[in-house]
């Protein structure tokens, strides 16, 4: 990060993520009935109910129009898996609304995703997510990676894929100049950044064991200045966990489990620092378009204030 960064910075972009998503909360319990009995679902009106949506709507669509071709996704999960991700949805949606709640859990489920692919490529069984409100989710190996560049592999798919669906999202947003695409983007872009915390069990700390285990260390520097300012019980956790399974982590499962070629471990670093600049960027660019949503609710009400 840059040196000319503000420390209000950070908890200005909150606010504007915050801002975003009271503002389409708000929406979507405004336009709820209060106690109006709801009319009996005709054939096709599911269709018109999606496309109300906007953008959301129409990519639901076009998923369930091609579903034949997500039969490798089908594969990948599991009954647990979908039961959680709704679970996640309704507990997200309470506090965000439907359309945040649904897209966030989608980029996490794109996030697993990465891992498991990597995963079956190298041949390594694995569960199904499964899916935790306000945590996250998991995916859990059967089978230990060969070495550490293999582990670090598996480590980097989840942030690679969940960065390019925030990417999409953000797209999205440019088109169609729905902020809620850009929160997506923009909370997308951060959840992955936090997972490269090289911490272990973050994917950070399976990647950068690779490049150089002093790593660790400073993983839990950062981890432990950024608990310092925001006093996150999941954070408090990791590094808790962390720290338990540090000891057989710095060992490794077997002894020759470190001995990595130079090239994969200048390539594993390469990805890893590139892929943190180009998330730090992209929660840039996502960050600017709601600005103007905090600016505007923070008018609206101090219009409010002065006005009674």
């Amino acid at each position: 990060m840059s040196d000319d960064i503000r420390p209000g910075d950070d908890d200005r972009r909150l606010r504007n993520l915050q801002a975003v998503l009271r503002h389409h909360a708000q929406s979507a319990d405004e336009q709820t009935p209060g106690d109006a009995a709801r009319p009996p679902v005709e054939p096709g009106v599911w269709r018109k109910r999606l496309r109300a949506l906007g953008p959301i709507g129409v990519v639901l669509l076009f998923v369930i129009g091609k579903f034949k071709f997500l039969l490798p996704i089908v594969k990948f999960t599991k009954l647990g898996t979908l039961f959680t991700m709704l679970l996640s949805v309704w507990a997200y949606g309470l506090f965000f609304g439907l359309p945040f709640a649904l897209g966030f859990v989608l980029l996490i489920f794109v996030h697993e995703l990465g891992h498991g692919l990597v995963m079956q490529q190298q041949g390594i069984r694995a569960g199904a997510p499964v899916f935790i409100p306000f945590v996250g989710a998991v995916i859990a190996m059967k089978s230990l990676p060969r070495d550490a560049y293999v582990e670090a592999l598996v480590g980097i798919g989840g942030p690679i894929l969940g960065s390019v669906g925030a990417f999409v999202c953000l797209v999205v947003g440019w088109v169609t100049g729905g902020q809620i695409w850009y929160a997506l983007a923009y909370t997308g872009f951060m959840i992955n950044m936090f997972n490269l915390i090289p911490i272990s069990p973050l994917d950070g700390g399976r990647i950068v064991g690779v490049i150089s285990r002093w790593l660790w260390f400073v993983g839990y520097a950062v981890g432990i200045a950024v608990f310092l300012k925001t006093y996150s019980p999941i954070l408090f956790l990791i590094l808790l966990l962390g720290l338990f399974s540090l000891g057989s982590t710095l060992r490794g499962p077997h002894q020759r489990y470190f001995e990595v070629e130079p090239q994969k471990r200048l390539a594993i670093g390469v990805a890893y620092f590139g892929l943190l600049a180009l998330l730090a960027l992209g929660m840039w660019v996502a960050d600017a378009p709601l600005e103007s949503i905090r600016t505007g609710a923070e008018q609206q009400a101090a219009e409010v204030e002065e006005f009674p």
